[in-house]
């Protein structure tokens, strides 16, 4: 099998449900698509950036911590964040796995967090 084909195929869901899909726009304008799964979801050593989020009454869904890793497993595991997300209504986690560079991803977390400020993201003073 194609190794870039298994590195980045889809990832078994919870009773064989498809991921639904959300797209996060940024400060820029840029659209950025991501999978929906549930928060305690563990997931491969793939590079990519993640959002713990909840919804709203109103089903629009809403960012709680924003972040990108170089590995998603790794990153994961006993994350200092996740509690606070969760005490703060976390249900799920958003993922946009990258094969791009770490910059790549470093400038779609910033476009988010800068757009989005969420609640769990610390507020850097510029």
């Amino acid at each position: 099998m194609n190794l870039l084909k298994r590195l980045f195929s889809r990832h078994p869901q919870a009773q064989g449900a498809p991921s639904p899909f959300v797209r996060w726009p940024g400060q820029s304008g840029k659209e950025y698509q991501y999978e929906i799964h549930p928060i305690d979801t563990t997931f491969r050593a793939l590079p990519g950036n993640y959002i713990y989020a909840k919804q709203s009454e109103d089903g629009q869904w809403m960012p709680l911590y924003i972040a990108q890793t170089r590995d998603m497993h790794q990153r994961l595991e006993g994350h200092e964040k996740l509690q606070e997300a969760t005490e703060n209504g976390a249900t799920h986690i958003h993922v946009n796995f990258s094969a791009g560079s770490q910059a790549a991803r470093g400038t779609e977390e910033q476009d988010l967090l800068l757009r989005w400020k969420p609640l769990c993201n610390a507020v850097s003073e510029s």
